[in-house]
């Protein structure tokens, strides 16, 4: 069980660390690498078609024309999930309609516009298809949350002693 978590350039690591900490969070190996649709594509090519046999989910990064997520799940049968990185210009919805408006038969599961981490979470719901410890680790981090929510939801009372 690996995940593979690519990225379009080394400035995009700000954002997708924090796929890497739920990662290791859950106790989930992955390697993490650049791998540029635009700079490197003979590199890009050859990882997104050995991929299949040392990954099970890829995560992939990119900003702006943001092609690495799409181009690399034409060349792999393994399910990519996008996460579109921010940009300084659009905001990364230019990130967001690159990695989401993909042709029919080439899928890119996508998240919000820098939630790497969201990525992750997904990638663990995937693998717990397969491995059950994972998809319990899943069923923990959910309680946790819940607990997190219901021990801050009492805010304030007010009545009036009549």
């Amino acid at each position: 069980m690996k995940v593979a978590v690519i990225m379009g350039s080394i400035n995009d690591l700000e954002v997708m660390k924090e796929a890497l900490e739920v990662l290791e969070q859950l106790g989930i190996p992955y390697e993490a690498r650049v791998v540029s649709a635009h700079r490197t594509p003979d590199f890009m090519y050859q990882f997104a078609k050995e991929a299949e046999g040392k990954f099970d989910v890829i995560i992939a990064g990119a900003g702006g024309a943001a092609h690495l997520p799409g181009m690399t799940a034409s060349l792999t049968p393994l399910p990519v999930i996008g996460v579109p990185i921010p940009t300084k210009h659009l905001g990364g919805l230019d990130s967001l309609l690159s990695i989401v408006q993909m042709p029919r038969g080439t899928p890119v599961a996508t998240v919000a516009i820098g939630n790497a981490a969201n990525a992750a979470y997904l990638a663990a719901r995937i693998l717990g298809i397969k491995y059950p410890e994972v998809r319990q680790k899943v069923k923990e981090h959910m309680e946790k949350m819940r607990e997190e929510v219901l021990s801050k939801s009492f805010i304030k009372s007010f009545s009036l002693d009549v």
